[in-house]
């Protein structure tokens, strides 16, 4: 993959690819957290520092309240339905008990896949010589549909692996008695 100033290496692929990766599990942390909106600072806090990975990993400029527009750019023109469930994934968690546990696990699920899609948009966006001045969300809308529907995949298979080790049968569970 070849950028406007840089050609990447496969060790850095897979670096932008860890660090879409991280940022997708601290995103699925933030989003169980069970105070509403709190969670969703964590993860738009969480998605412009990967943005600002990526963009060092891309040698692209970055400034926080640029990435943060950007961000914001992004998620309300091409994500909005996903920002529109996310807001009341949290909202439920005003719900005692009952909204905290709904919440905290559907939360989860949208920060991972949209942090998920984020990373992947503007992956592209710098490996095709890109920067934060002249990134068009309205560009970015099919592709980043297409990266939240694997960010889901990507959720999934997080949550059966870390299931695993909880759920996994032993010999002495299937014991008769």
């Amino acid at each position: 993959m070849e950028t406007k100033n840089h050609v990447l290496t496969s060790a850095e692929v897979k670096k932008t690819e860890t660090i879409i990766k991280n940022h997708v599990l601290i995103a699925m942390g933030f989003g169980a957290v069970p105070i509403p909106f709190v969670d969703m600072a964590g993860i738009t806090a969480t998605q412009i520092s990967m943005i600002s990975k990526l963009a060092a990993e891309y040698q692209v400029q970055f400034s926080h309240e640029l990435g943060k527009t950007v961000l914001v750019s992004l998620l309300s023109g091409v994500g909005a339905q996903s920002l529109a469930t996310g807001t009341l994934g949290s909202l439920v968690k005003a719900i005692p008990l009952v909204g905290s546990i709904v919440g905290a696990v559907t939360y989860s699920a949208i920060g991972g896949s949209t942090t998920y899609a984020v990373g992947k948009v503007f992956a592209r966006h710098f490996e095709m010589g890109g920067n934060l001045l002249n990134f068009k969300a309205s560009d970015a809308k099919s592709y980043f549909k297409e990266e939240l529907d694997k960010g889901r995949d990507v959720v999934k298979s997080v949550k059966e692996t870390v299931k695993k080790p909880f759920t996994k049968k032993t010999e002495s569970d299937t014991v008769e008695e």
